[in-house]
Protein backbone atom coordinates (compact mmCIF):
# COMPACT_ATOMS: atom_id res chain seq x y z
CA UNK A 1 0.00 0.00 0.00
CA UNK A 2 1.43 3.41 -0.91
CA UNK A 3 2.59 5.78 1.81
CA UNK A 4 0.10 8.35 0.54
CA UNK A 5 -2.87 6.02 0.98
CA UNK A 6 -1.67 5.02 4.43
CA UNK A 7 -1.31 8.66 5.47
CA UNK A 8 -4.80 9.48 4.23
CA UNK A 9 -6.37 6.61 6.12
CA UNK A 10 -4.55 7.66 9.24
CA UNK A 11 -5.80 11.20 8.78
CA UNK A 12 -9.32 9.83 8.46
CA UNK A 13 -8.80 7.72 11.57
CA UNK A 14 -7.76 10.83 13.46
CA UNK A 15 -11.19 12.33 13.09
CA UNK A 16 -13.13 9.14 13.76
CA UNK A 17 -11.03 8.43 16.85
CA UNK A 18 -12.14 11.57 18.62
CA UNK A 19 -15.15 9.80 20.09
CA UNK A 20 -12.85 7.33 21.78
CA UNK A 21 -10.68 10.15 23.07
CA UNK A 22 -13.71 11.92 24.49
CA UNK A 23 -14.78 8.74 26.26
CA UNK A 24 -11.37 8.42 27.86
CA UNK A 25 -11.55 12.03 28.95
CA UNK A 26 -15.01 11.49 30.42
CA UNK A 27 -13.83 8.68 32.63
CA UNK A 28 -10.51 10.11 33.68
CA UNK A 29 -9.96 13.83 33.50
CA UNK A 30 -12.49 14.73 36.14
CA UNK A 31 -9.87 13.83 38.73
CA UNK A 32 -7.43 16.53 37.66
CA UNK A 33 -7.10 19.64 39.76
CA UNK A 34 -9.20 22.70 38.98
CA UNK A 35 -7.89 26.23 38.65
CA UNK A 36 -4.35 25.01 38.16
CA UNK A 37 -1.84 27.72 37.36
CA UNK A 38 1.87 28.35 37.51
CA UNK A 39 3.57 31.42 38.94
CA UNK A 40 3.53 34.53 36.76
CA UNK A 41 5.31 34.10 33.44
CA UNK A 42 8.00 36.72 32.87
CA UNK A 43 8.84 35.92 29.26
CA UNK A 44 12.09 34.11 29.99
CA UNK A 45 13.34 31.19 32.02
CA UNK A 46 16.34 31.54 34.33
CA UNK A 47 15.70 28.60 36.63
CA UNK A 48 17.53 25.28 36.97
CA UNK A 49 17.97 22.91 34.05
CA UNK A 50 14.79 21.12 33.06
CA UNK A 51 13.83 18.53 30.46
CA UNK A 52 10.48 18.94 28.70
CA UNK A 53 8.44 16.18 27.11
CA UNK A 54 6.95 17.53 23.86
CA UNK A 55 4.14 15.58 22.19
CA UNK A 56 3.27 16.07 18.55
CA UNK A 57 1.94 14.16 15.54
CA UNK A 58 4.37 15.32 12.86
CA UNK A 59 5.20 11.89 11.46
CA UNK A 60 5.17 12.83 7.76
CA UNK A 61 7.28 15.15 5.63
CA UNK A 62 6.75 17.90 8.21
CA UNK A 63 8.54 15.89 10.90
CA UNK A 64 12.14 16.74 9.94
CA UNK A 65 11.34 20.47 9.92
CA UNK A 66 9.92 20.30 13.44
CA UNK A 67 12.86 18.29 14.73
CA UNK A 68 15.25 20.83 13.21
CA UNK A 69 13.46 23.62 15.07
CA UNK A 70 13.57 21.66 18.33
CA UNK A 71 17.32 21.14 17.93
CA UNK A 72 17.82 24.85 17.29
CA UNK A 73 15.81 25.72 20.39
CA UNK A 74 17.84 23.32 22.54
CA UNK A 75 21.08 24.76 21.19
CA UNK A 76 20.00 28.27 22.21
CA UNK A 77 18.80 27.34 25.71
CA UNK A 78 21.36 25.81 28.06
CA UNK A 79 18.82 25.26 30.84
CA UNK A 80 15.98 23.76 28.75
CA UNK A 81 16.11 20.46 26.86
CA UNK A 82 13.07 19.52 24.80
CA UNK A 83 12.54 15.83 24.02
CA UNK A 84 10.06 15.09 21.24
CA UNK A 85 7.59 12.23 21.46
CA UNK A 86 6.19 11.96 17.95
CA UNK A 87 3.26 9.68 17.14
CA UNK A 88 0.41 9.33 14.67
CA UNK A 89 -2.28 11.93 15.27
CA UNK A 90 -4.91 9.25 15.89
CA UNK A 91 -2.73 7.76 18.63
CA UNK A 92 -2.02 11.22 19.99
CA UNK A 93 -5.70 12.09 20.53
CA UNK A 94 -6.45 8.70 22.05
CA UNK A 95 -3.50 8.72 24.43
CA UNK A 96 -3.45 12.33 25.63
CA UNK A 97 -6.51 12.42 27.98
CA UNK A 98 -5.62 9.18 29.75
CA UNK A 99 -1.95 10.16 30.03
CA UNK A 100 -2.81 13.53 31.57
CA UNK A 101 -5.19 11.87 34.06
CA UNK A 102 -2.49 9.38 35.07
CA UNK A 103 0.07 12.15 35.55
CA UNK A 104 2.06 10.85 32.59
CA UNK A 105 1.21 13.50 30.01
CA UNK A 106 3.65 15.79 28.23
CA UNK A 107 4.91 19.13 29.51
CA UNK A 108 3.95 20.84 26.24
CA UNK A 109 2.34 19.77 23.00
CA UNK A 110 0.76 20.78 19.73
CA UNK A 111 -2.68 19.77 18.45
CA UNK A 112 -5.14 20.70 15.73
CA UNK A 113 -7.25 23.74 16.40
CA UNK A 114 -10.50 21.79 16.05
CA UNK A 115 -9.50 19.59 19.01
CA UNK A 116 -8.85 22.43 21.48
CA UNK A 117 -12.45 22.85 22.66
CA UNK A 118 -12.90 19.13 23.30
CA UNK A 119 -9.75 18.90 25.37
CA UNK A 120 -10.46 22.17 27.16
CA UNK A 121 -13.95 21.01 28.12
CA UNK A 122 -12.51 17.81 29.57
CA UNK A 123 -9.89 19.62 31.60
CA UNK A 124 -7.01 18.14 29.62
CA UNK A 125 -5.39 21.45 28.66
CA UNK A 126 -4.85 24.80 30.38
CA UNK A 127 -5.78 28.37 29.40
CA UNK A 128 -2.95 30.38 27.83
CA UNK A 129 -4.26 33.92 28.18
CA UNK A 130 -1.31 34.90 30.36
CA UNK A 131 1.14 33.65 27.75
CA UNK A 132 -0.62 35.47 24.91
CA UNK A 133 -0.64 38.64 26.99
CA UNK A 134 3.03 38.37 27.96
CA UNK A 135 4.03 37.81 24.32
CA UNK A 136 1.79 40.68 23.24
CA UNK A 137 0.00 38.33 20.87
CA UNK A 138 -3.40 39.48 19.70
CA UNK A 139 -5.79 39.30 16.79
CA UNK A 140 -3.77 42.13 15.18
CA UNK A 141 -1.07 39.62 14.15
CA UNK A 142 -3.45 36.86 13.01
CA UNK A 143 -6.59 36.51 10.98
CA UNK A 144 -9.61 36.93 13.22
CA UNK A 145 -10.85 33.44 12.24
CA UNK A 146 -7.80 31.50 13.39
CA UNK A 147 -7.28 33.66 16.48
CA UNK A 148 -10.85 33.45 17.71
CA UNK A 149 -11.16 29.73 16.95
CA UNK A 150 -8.70 29.06 19.78
CA UNK A 151 -11.05 30.54 22.37
CA UNK A 152 -13.43 28.34 24.35
CA UNK A 153 -15.67 29.68 27.13
CA UNK A 154 -13.93 33.06 26.88
CA UNK A 155 -10.48 31.60 27.52
CA UNK A 156 -7.64 30.96 25.08
CA UNK A 157 -6.34 27.40 24.93
CA UNK A 158 -3.98 27.46 21.94
CA UNK A 159 -1.23 29.56 20.39
CA UNK A 160 -1.46 29.17 16.58
CA UNK A 161 1.69 27.97 14.82
CA UNK A 162 0.34 27.77 11.28
CA UNK A 163 -2.68 27.56 9.04
CA UNK A 164 -3.14 24.84 6.45
CA UNK A 165 -5.95 24.68 3.95
CA UNK A 166 -7.13 22.88 0.88
CA UNK A 167 -5.46 23.98 -2.33
CA UNK A 168 -5.89 23.27 -6.01
CA UNK A 169 -2.94 21.40 -7.52
CA UNK A 170 -2.66 21.24 -11.30
CA UNK A 171 -0.33 19.47 -13.72
CA UNK A 172 1.44 22.24 -15.61
CA UNK A 173 2.24 20.01 -18.60
CA UNK A 174 -1.40 18.97 -18.94
CA UNK A 175 -2.46 22.62 -18.78
CA UNK A 176 0.07 23.56 -21.45
CA UNK A 177 -1.09 20.76 -23.74
CA UNK A 178 -4.72 21.83 -23.25
CA UNK A 179 -3.91 25.47 -23.94
CA UNK A 180 -4.78 26.65 -20.42
CA UNK A 181 -2.56 29.60 -19.49
CA UNK A 182 -3.94 30.48 -16.05
CA UNK A 183 -5.34 28.40 -13.19
CA UNK A 184 -9.15 28.63 -13.00
CA UNK A 185 -10.53 30.97 -10.36
CA UNK A 186 -14.32 30.45 -10.53
CA UNK A 187 -16.90 27.90 -11.64
CA UNK A 188 -17.01 29.06 -15.26
CA UNK A 189 -13.25 28.97 -15.75
CA UNK A 190 -13.00 25.68 -13.85
CA UNK A 191 -15.60 24.02 -16.07
CA UNK A 192 -13.90 25.45 -19.13
CA UNK A 193 -10.55 24.07 -18.00
CA UNK A 194 -12.03 20.60 -17.43
CA UNK A 195 -13.58 20.63 -20.91
CA UNK A 196 -10.29 21.69 -22.51
CA UNK A 197 -8.40 18.99 -20.63
CA UNK A 198 -10.83 16.35 -21.83
CA UNK A 199 -10.52 17.62 -25.38
CA UNK A 200 -6.73 17.32 -25.04
CA UNK A 201 -7.08 13.62 -24.20
CA UNK A 202 -7.21 13.68 -20.42
CA UNK A 203 -10.45 11.72 -20.06
CA UNK A 204 -11.14 12.19 -16.35
CA UNK A 205 -9.12 15.28 -15.32
CA UNK A 206 -10.58 15.88 -11.83
CA UNK A 207 -11.46 12.94 -9.59
CA UNK A 208 -14.13 13.41 -6.92
CA UNK A 209 -13.40 11.13 -3.94
CA UNK A 210 -16.20 9.65 -1.87
CA UNK A 211 -14.33 10.16 1.37
CA UNK A 212 -11.30 12.21 2.42
CA UNK A 213 -11.02 15.04 1.54
CA UNK A 214 -14.47 15.24 -0.05
CA UNK A 215 -16.15 16.51 3.12
CA UNK A 216 -13.54 19.28 3.33
CA UNK A 217 -14.44 20.25 -0.23
CA UNK A 218 -18.07 20.28 0.84
CA UNK A 219 -17.40 22.54 3.81
CA UNK A 220 -15.49 24.92 1.54
CA UNK A 221 -18.36 25.02 -0.92
CA UNK A 222 -20.94 25.52 1.83
CA UNK A 223 -19.06 28.61 3.00
CA UNK A 224 -18.64 29.78 -0.60
CA UNK A 225 -22.42 29.52 -1.04
CA UNK A 226 -22.98 31.74 1.99
CA UNK A 227 -23.88 28.93 4.37
CA UNK A 228 -22.65 27.90 7.78
CA UNK A 229 -22.45 24.15 8.49
CA UNK A 230 -23.12 24.69 12.20
CA UNK A 231 -25.32 27.14 14.07
CA UNK A 232 -23.69 30.09 15.79
CA UNK A 233 -24.39 28.70 19.27
CA UNK A 234 -22.83 25.33 18.42
CA UNK A 235 -25.89 23.30 19.34
CA UNK A 236 -27.14 22.25 15.93
CA UNK A 237 -26.01 21.35 12.43
CA UNK A 238 -27.39 22.94 9.29
CA UNK A 239 -25.79 20.96 6.47
CA UNK A 240 -29.16 20.72 4.72
CA UNK A 241 -29.41 24.44 3.99
CA UNK A 242 -29.67 25.50 0.36
CA UNK A 243 -25.96 26.31 0.52
CA UNK A 244 -25.16 22.78 1.66
CA UNK A 245 -27.39 21.08 -0.90
CA UNK A 246 -25.98 23.24 -3.71
CA UNK A 247 -22.45 22.38 -2.59
CA UNK A 248 -23.04 18.63 -2.63
CA UNK A 249 -24.98 18.82 -5.88
CA UNK A 250 -21.98 20.50 -7.51
CA UNK A 251 -19.71 17.73 -6.25
CA UNK A 252 -21.93 15.02 -7.71
CA UNK A 253 -22.15 16.92 -11.00
CA UNK A 254 -18.41 16.41 -11.51
CA UNK A 255 -19.12 12.69 -11.79
CA UNK A 256 -22.38 13.09 -13.74
CA UNK A 257 -20.61 15.29 -16.30
CA UNK A 258 -17.92 12.67 -16.84
CA UNK A 259 -14.96 14.52 -15.36
CA UNK A 260 -14.44 11.89 -12.63
CA UNK A 261 -14.84 8.13 -12.23
CA UNK A 262 -17.85 7.04 -10.16
CA UNK A 263 -16.14 5.33 -7.23
CA UNK A 264 -12.93 7.03 -6.10
CA UNK A 265 -11.53 5.48 -2.92
CA UNK A 266 -9.80 7.40 -0.13
CA UNK A 267 -6.67 9.17 -1.41
CA UNK A 268 -6.93 7.56 -4.86
CA UNK A 269 -7.42 10.96 -6.45
CA UNK A 270 -4.16 12.16 -4.92
CA UNK A 271 -2.20 9.08 -5.99
CA UNK A 272 -3.58 9.41 -9.53
CA UNK A 273 -2.57 13.07 -9.66
CA UNK A 274 0.89 12.35 -8.27
CA UNK A 275 1.35 9.68 -10.95
CA UNK A 276 0.33 12.08 -13.72
CA UNK A 277 -2.96 10.27 -14.44
CA UNK A 278 -5.19 13.25 -13.62
CA UNK A 279 -4.81 16.97 -14.24
CA UNK A 280 -6.26 18.65 -11.15
CA UNK A 281 -6.79 17.68 -7.53
CA UNK A 282 -7.93 19.50 -4.41
CA UNK A 283 -5.96 18.48 -1.35
CA UNK A 284 -4.18 19.96 1.62
CA UNK A 285 -1.03 22.03 1.42
CA UNK A 286 0.64 19.38 3.56
CA UNK A 287 1.13 17.48 0.27
CA UNK A 288 3.51 20.10 -1.15
CA UNK A 289 6.80 18.47 -0.19
CA UNK A 290 5.60 15.03 -1.28
CA UNK A 291 4.63 16.34 -4.71
CA UNK A 292 7.85 18.28 -5.08
CA UNK A 293 9.95 15.24 -4.23
CA UNK A 294 8.00 13.16 -6.77
CA UNK A 295 9.29 15.29 -9.63
CA UNK A 296 5.78 15.92 -10.96
CA UNK A 297 5.44 19.13 -13.01
CA UNK A 298 2.85 20.92 -10.92
CA UNK A 299 1.80 24.21 -9.39
CA UNK A 300 -0.68 25.19 -6.69
CA UNK A 301 -3.39 27.82 -6.51
CA UNK A 302 -6.36 28.59 -4.26
CA UNK A 303 -9.38 26.40 -4.91
CA UNK A 304 -11.75 28.19 -7.32
CA UNK A 305 -14.63 30.24 -5.96
CA UNK A 306 -17.47 28.05 -7.16
CA UNK A 307 -20.07 30.00 -5.17
CA UNK A 308 -20.51 33.70 -4.55
CA UNK A 309 -17.95 34.07 -1.74
CA UNK A 310 -14.25 33.23 -1.61
CA UNK A 311 -13.78 30.69 1.18
CA UNK A 312 -11.88 27.49 1.89
CA UNK A 313 -11.70 24.96 4.73
CA UNK A 314 -8.61 25.25 6.89
CA UNK A 315 -7.13 24.00 10.13
CA UNK A 316 -4.25 25.09 12.33
CA UNK A 317 -1.64 23.49 14.57
CA UNK A 318 -1.79 25.11 18.02
CA UNK A 319 0.61 24.81 20.93
CA UNK A 320 -0.98 23.89 24.25
CA UNK A 321 -0.10 23.18 27.86
CA UNK A 322 -1.64 20.07 29.45
CA UNK A 323 -3.02 20.06 32.98
CA UNK A 324 -0.56 18.51 35.41
CA UNK A 325 -1.31 16.40 38.49
CA UNK A 326 1.18 18.55 40.40
CA UNK A 327 2.48 21.92 39.22
CA UNK A 328 6.20 22.31 38.49
CA UNK A 329 6.63 26.05 38.01
CA UNK A 330 10.03 25.64 36.41
CA UNK A 331 8.75 23.26 33.76
CA UNK A 332 5.60 25.32 33.21
CA UNK A 333 7.55 28.50 32.53
CA UNK A 334 10.20 26.69 30.46
CA UNK A 335 7.39 25.26 28.33
CA UNK A 336 6.02 28.76 27.77
CA UNK A 337 9.47 29.90 26.64
CA UNK A 338 9.47 27.01 24.16
CA UNK A 339 6.06 28.00 22.78
CA UNK A 340 7.14 31.64 22.52
CA UNK A 341 10.32 30.70 20.65
CA UNK A 342 8.42 28.44 18.23
CA UNK A 343 5.92 31.18 17.49
CA UNK A 344 8.65 33.72 16.85
CA UNK A 345 10.52 31.30 14.57
CA UNK A 346 7.47 29.97 12.74
CA UNK A 347 8.90 31.19 9.45
CA UNK A 348 11.15 28.14 9.48
CA UNK A 349 8.03 25.98 9.67
CA UNK A 350 7.06 27.24 6.21
CA UNK A 351 9.56 24.72 4.86
CA UNK A 352 7.08 21.98 5.83
CA UNK A 353 4.56 23.43 3.36
CA UNK A 354 2.51 25.17 6.04
CA UNK A 355 1.66 28.87 6.24
CA UNK A 356 2.88 30.75 9.34
CA UNK A 357 -0.11 31.95 11.33
CA UNK A 358 1.48 35.26 12.30
CA UNK A 359 1.12 38.14 9.86
CA UNK A 360 4.41 39.65 11.04
CA UNK A 361 6.21 36.43 10.08
CA UNK A 362 4.52 36.24 6.69
CA UNK A 363 5.39 39.89 6.04
CA UNK A 364 9.08 39.03 6.41
CA UNK A 365 9.05 37.53 2.90
CA UNK A 366 9.56 33.98 4.15
CA UNK A 367 6.95 32.68 1.69
CA UNK A 368 8.35 34.43 -1.38
CA UNK A 369 8.78 31.90 -4.18
CA UNK A 370 7.21 29.02 -2.25
CA UNK A 371 4.50 26.78 -3.64
CA UNK A 372 2.10 27.84 -0.89
CA UNK A 373 2.57 31.58 -1.51
CA UNK A 374 -0.54 31.93 -3.77
CA UNK A 375 -2.67 30.17 -1.17
CA UNK A 376 -1.32 32.39 1.62
CA UNK A 377 -2.43 35.48 -0.29
CA UNK A 378 -6.04 34.49 0.42
CA UNK A 379 -5.52 33.63 4.08
CA UNK A 380 -8.37 35.94 5.09
CA UNK A 381 -10.76 33.60 3.27
CA UNK A 382 -9.79 30.53 5.30
CA UNK A 383 -12.57 29.17 7.50
CA UNK A 384 -12.34 26.98 10.61
CA UNK A 385 -14.75 24.75 12.47
CA UNK A 386 -16.35 26.37 15.54
CA UNK A 387 -14.94 25.83 19.02
CA UNK A 388 -17.48 23.17 19.96
CA UNK A 389 -16.48 20.12 22.05
CA UNK A 390 -16.84 16.85 20.15
CA UNK A 391 -17.28 18.52 16.76
CA UNK A 392 -14.74 16.20 15.11
CA UNK A 393 -16.59 13.00 15.94
CA UNK A 394 -19.94 14.57 15.00
CA UNK A 395 -18.63 15.45 11.59
CA UNK A 396 -17.06 12.04 11.03
CA UNK A 397 -20.32 10.27 11.86
CA UNK A 398 -22.62 12.54 9.84
CA UNK A 399 -21.36 14.96 7.20
CA UNK A 400 -18.62 12.64 5.95
CA UNK A 401 -21.16 9.85 5.56
CA UNK A 402 -23.69 12.09 3.77
CA UNK A 403 -21.12 13.35 1.31
CA UNK A 404 -19.95 9.81 0.57
CA UNK A 405 -23.50 8.54 0.08
CA UNK A 406 -24.28 11.28 -2.43
CA UNK A 407 -20.98 11.06 -4.29
CA UNK A 408 -21.40 7.30 -4.61
CA UNK A 409 -24.95 7.74 -5.89
CA UNK A 410 -26.51 5.93 -2.94
CA UNK A 411 -28.62 8.95 -1.99
CA UNK A 412 -29.50 12.29 -3.51
CA UNK A 413 -27.76 15.29 -1.92
CA UNK A 414 -30.86 16.74 -0.27
CA UNK A 415 -31.91 13.48 1.40
CA UNK A 416 -28.37 12.62 2.48
CA UNK A 417 -27.83 16.01 4.09
CA UNK A 418 -31.24 16.05 5.75
CA UNK A 419 -30.50 12.74 7.46
CA UNK A 420 -27.00 13.86 8.45
CA UNK A 421 -28.27 17.16 9.84
CA UNK A 422 -30.84 15.45 12.04
CA UNK A 423 -28.30 12.99 13.41
CA UNK A 424 -25.62 15.64 13.89
CA UNK A 425 -27.95 17.94 15.80
CA UNK A 426 -28.89 15.06 18.10
CA UNK A 427 -25.22 14.26 18.71
CA UNK A 428 -24.44 17.91 19.38
CA UNK A 429 -27.25 18.09 21.92
CA UNK A 430 -25.87 14.98 23.61
CA UNK A 431 -22.39 16.51 23.61
CA UNK A 432 -23.68 19.73 25.13
CA UNK A 433 -25.19 17.75 27.98
CA UNK A 434 -22.05 15.65 28.36
CA UNK A 435 -19.35 18.29 27.98
CA UNK A 436 -21.26 21.25 29.36
CA UNK A 437 -20.38 24.80 28.44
Amino acid sequence: MSQSIVSARRRLATFTAIGAAAALALSGCASTSEGQSAEEFTGEYTGPAVELSYWNGFTGGDGPFMEKMVKEFNAEHDNITVKSNTMQWADFYQRLPAAVTAGEGPDVGVMHLDQLATNAARGVILPLDDLASELDLSEDDFTSEVWNAGIYNDERFGIPLDVHSLAMYYNTEHFKTAGITEPPTDDASFQEALAKLQAAGYETPFWMPARWPSHLMNLSLQWQNGGEPYGADGTQAQFDSKAGVDALTWQTSIIADGFSPEDVAVDSQYVAFKNGETSITWDGIWQINDLTESGLPYAAAPIPTIGADTAVWANSHNFFLPKQRSVDNDKANAAKVFIAWMSEHSGEWAGSGMIPARQSVRDSGILDGTVQAPIAELIESMRFLPAVPGIGSVQAETLEVAVADAVLGESDPEAALAKATKTASKLMADNEASFGK
